[in-house]
């Protein structure tokens, strides 16, 4: 089956990156950062008041060693 990945407020990443087993490391300026202990992934999201591309969803979602489906089932 294909997913379809449309643009996401930052607030929803960061939730779907929660339940991946990643917490807020801290956050510089706009943009947080999250860790995952156990994989030892750093991921950053910048945190906007838009939402965020596509393009950039794909980006950390591949950060956080995860698949589309693996994101949108979280």
């Amino acid at each position: 089956m294909s997913l379809r990945l449309g643009n996401l407020r930052p607030k929803e990443v960061i939730r779907k990156l929660k339940r991946a087993d990643f917490y807020v490391d801290h956050t510089t300026g706009s943009h947080v950062v999250l860790v995952n202990p156990r994989k030892n992934i750093r991921v950053v999201v910048p945190y906007h008041a838009r939402e965020l591309k596509r393009g950039l969803l794909f980006g950390i979602i591949k950060q956080a060693g995860l698949t589309i489906e693996e994101f949108h089932n979280l």
